[in-house]
């Protein structure tokens, strides 16, 4: 007997094949038969009549943070909501394992990088996860059984350097026999079933106290040992970030990328590809890795968002602004003086001559002050503000738009929200990004879901591009757009039987309205723990969506069901060799 009967669905498999209707049935977590409508005669258990829905793969996010989040939310929401039935975690070098039992307080330590590098509330990781594991694979272990997503996790460098190395890995290099403790303990987590390696060499990642975080520090010949672990086992990957991952690669980046893919004799995939006519000469540059990687036994994959990323900013909480070189500086003042300091004409000049400075990088777009849209404010000087543009404002009041929007937000004790409009979304820059997806060492993804939770929501990228896809710009068609969500994330990461419709295949499933399918406005709401706040999507037209063959959502609403499993590299993951 079957599970469940999906009947009459207009079946996009994944594959890039022409969609067609089919009737699907589940049975034991997999995919037990697809075929013609009415064909089917097993009974089944329950069935439901998906005629005029779409039926595809889940969707597969290749690089999240929910490596946290999961122990308190298990649904990966809002990911799991707009379809998404696997996660990749464990990116940018940062994770909670492994542990030394020997110093409790890495723990703290780590909460407080985790809470200052990826915008994390420290009061959700205090009171949130148990921190109960010292290993990797204990962590592994404290995650399985208990989550309704499939999720796969790198290990962090950062956390291998902080294990072995103590306070002196920000600043230090191991020592013979300390690397070899951290290639051991790297090989204990991948037997366990660890992705592989992810780290991080970007300027923009430092600690809960202010300085490089630990892998910044380590030397290419570190790496490339490390890259070398990889190549042992089966089934594993790299990612890492340096700092042109935001702008353009230096030489040596690309060197040290290619090298360590080379090493590794695996995939090393890199985040994120920011497409921008106004930077025509940007997506070339970035892309010279992937040509010489190929040439050198290697391969690296960027990743792009089909979407443009709503990022809420603020001048009274860290934010991409403090990301902006010299600004950290004032921003990380106390706030008297933080105001005082932005309100001196001499220190704002300085300010935007910085912003737009060739090193500030990918973030001179966020220098475009007349541009920012006022959100939430909170003083009766600023009633009436909000959903106003500040170049209006500033018109209005004969000021300059930063020195208006530092008014604004002074009014409110630097409480305000702001929302920069995208300087991208001209039609060249879509038909840049049209032409991008096309490369095949480009893939979609950086969601950063499970990150920077009360300043952006990636996590909804899965749906709006398919809602843009069947009624927007319509870029690339139905089929090519489910295979770019689903088939080429889980040929990158070498998953077993998983991104397609194919009989055998695990029942990951999602079941959308095509004429509706789309994603909410993002808004604030306190659901974390502690109350803290976090941005929320409401995922649209996704009538319901399977985990391994079971229920997970129904119309937006969470089932309570966890069929997730926890994919170790080696069991669930093949390897995507290079060479």
């Amino acid at each position: 007997m079957l599970d469940h009967l999906i009947k009459g669905a207009t079946v996009v498999d994944g594959t890039g094949a022409p969609a067609r209707v089919a009737d699907v049935g589940i049975r034991g977590g997999r995919i037990a038969v697809i075929a013609e409508p009415g064909t089917v005669t097993e009974s089944a258990a329950s069935s439901e009549d998906a005629r005029g829905r779409v039926l595809a793969p889940g969707f597969v996010d290749p690089h999240t943070h929910y490596d946290a989040q999961l122990f308190w939310d298990p649904y990966a929401t809002p990911s799991l909501n707009h379809g998404v039935t696997t996660v990749a975690g464990g990116n940018c070098g940062f994770t909670l394992a492994p542990l030394n039992p020997a110093r409790p307080e890495d723990a703290d330590y780590t909460r407080r990088m985790m809470s200052k590098v990826e915008g994390m509330s420290l009061v959700a990781l205090e009171e949130g996860a148990p921190w109960s594991w010292s290993s990797f694979g204990e962590y592994l272990d404290a995650l399985e059984g208990r989550v309704a997503v499939n999720a796969g996790f790198m290990v962090g460098h950062c956390a291998l350097r902080r294990y072995v190395m103590g306070a002196d890995a920000v600043g230090g290099q191991p020592n013979p026999a300390q690397l070899e403790e951290m290639l051991s303990l790297f090989h204990d987590a991948m037997d366990a079933g660890a992705w592989g390696l992810s780290t991080t060499q970007s300027s923009t990642h430092s600690d809960g106290d202010g300085q490089p975080v630990a892998s910044r520090h380590a030397t290419p010949d570190e790496l490339l040992a490390l890259s070398r672990a990889v190549a042992e086992h089966e089934g594993t990957q790299l990612e890492a970030i340096v700092a042109g991952c935001l702008d353009q690669f230096s030489d040596d980046e690309i060197d040290l990328f290619v090298d360590m893919s080379a090493a590794a004799g695996r995939p090393l995939n890199w985040n994120v590809l920011t497409i921008d006519s106004a930077v025509p000469e940007r997506v070339p540059r970035q892309l010279i890795p992937s040509e010489r990687a190929r040439k050198a036994g290697g391969r690296i994959v960027a990743l792009t968002m089909p979407i443009l990323t709503p990022m809420n900013m603020s001048l009274g909480t860290f934010c991409a602004l403090n990301l902006i070189p010299g600004w950290g500086d004032v921003l990380g003042l106390p706030v008297p003086e933080r105001i005082a300091r932005l309100r001196d004409p001499d220190v704002r000049a300085e300010m935007l001559r910085r912003a737009d400075s060739k090193e500030a990088g990918v973030f001179r777009r966020l220098a475009h002050f007349d541009r920012y849209v006022i959100g939430d404010t909170y003083s009766k000087e600023n009633e009436g503000l909000t959903g106003r543009v500040v170049r209006d404002i500033a018109a209005e009041r004969g000021q300059e738009a930063f020195e208006c929007l530092v008014e604004i937000c002074a009014n409110d004790e630097l409480r305000t929200v702001l929302w920069p409009m995208p300087s991208d979304n001209d039609p060249e820059s879509w038909a840049l990004r049209q032409e991008a997806w096309q490369h095949e060492d480009v893939m979609l993804g950086g969601s950063d879901a499970g990150a920077h939770l009360d300043r952006m929501c990636g996590a909804p990228y899965t749906t709006r591009f398919i809602g843009d896809c069947l009624r927007g710009r319509k870029l690339v068609g139905l089929e090519e757009a489910v295979k770019m969500l689903t088939d080429d994330p889980a040929q990158l990461f070498g998953l077993r039987d998983r991104g397609r419709i194919q009989e055998g295949f695990h029942a990951d499933l999602v079941l959308f309205d095509p004429e509706r399918i789309d994603a909410g406005k993002a808004t604030l709401v306190h659901d974390l723990p502690g109350d803290s706040p976090r941005l929320d999507s409401k995922a649209i037209g996704i009538n319901a969506v399977w985990v391994n063959g079971v229920e997970t959502i129904r119309e937006d609403q969470v089932t309570g069901a966890t069929p997730g499993t926890v994919l170790r590299s080696g069991r669930d993951t093949r390897t995507v060799s290079t060479k």
